[in-house]
């Protein structure tokens, strides 16, 4: 796919990956849309990428998500790209977790629902043009859980499987269906209640993740998996159990620790 003159909506663009995406997008001479949550983090992205548009909405609202389509649609008619970003990662101990059902499955909400809902809505602008391009950010841990993340990685492999049905039914339309899956990134996501405990590997650079990201997309590969994202996919394969229990070891010092 061809990587300049678009005009590209991504989801959760004002930080970590989405922002990385943005930056070198707009290097290459794209339109770029950014959204977020939070008013003040846009104002922030706009400031270091004054091309960048940034609107404040909520991938988790379905309201939210049909205000961003009438407004994107008629101020950019030529959107043919959404990247859907957007995402948040916790730890969960499953044991202590029961006092709150509904926040239990925010990254529900945030990592799978927005992105399924943003696809749908959008979809007849991007089969309206010559050519468009969805592209699912998901996970390396979509194909093996690291147990301490058992939502998260419940919502990527989730985002896994929808992606491969989407492309398949739109397989006789010109949207290109991308799937990306990041490795362990240094981002936001890896730097609140993580620890590099939890983690045995060196995380990714973003800057490196997107330029893999974008090579991807150029050649049109259809699901890019970076460094340890595509060990991780082999290994499902060949050895599934044994990648479980790998990816499971930093349970024990979770449950050996629980919140006070």
């Amino acid at each position: 796919m061809k990587l300049s003159g678009n005009t590209i909506l991504i989801t959760g663009g004002t930080s970590g990956i989405g922002l990385e995406l943005a930056t070198q997008l707009v290097a290459l001479d794209n339109t770029v849309i950014v959204t977020g949550r939070s008013q003040f983090k846009l104002d922030t992205a706009k400031s270091k990428l004054p091309k960048v548009v940034a609107i404040q909405s909520d991938v988790s609202d379905p309201v939210a998500i049909s205000t961003l389509y009438s407004d994107v649609v008629s101020a950019f008619p030529s959107l043919n790209v959404l990247i859907n970003n957007a995402g948040i990662m916790r730890k969960i101990n499953l044991h202590t977790s029961g006092s709150d059902l509904g926040d239990l499955t925010r990254e529900i909400a945030i990592n799978l629902d927005g992105p399924i809902r943003m696809t749908v809505k959008f979809l007849p602008q991007l089969k309206a043009q010559k050519t468009a391009a969805v592209v699912n950010v998901s996970s390396g841990l979509a194909f093996v859980p690291l147990a301490i993340l058992p939502v998260y990685c419940a919502a990527k492999a989730a985002i896994h499987s929808f992606t491969q049905s989407l492309r398949l039914q739109l397989k006789q339309t010109k949207v290109t269906v991308f799937e990306l899956a990041p490795p362990i990134t240094e981002t936001s996501l890896f730097q609140g209640d993580m620890s590099r405990s939890d983690v045995s590997v060196k995380p990714m650079k973003v800057t490196a993740l997107v330029q893999h990201a974008l090579d991807g997309i150029k050649h049109d590969r259809l699901e890019i998996r970076p460094g340890l994202a595509n060990i991780l996919k082999i290994m499902s394969c060949v050895a599934p159990n044994f990648m479980v229990e790998q990816l499971g070891k930093p349970v024990d010092r979770m449950l050996a620790h629980p919140p006070q």
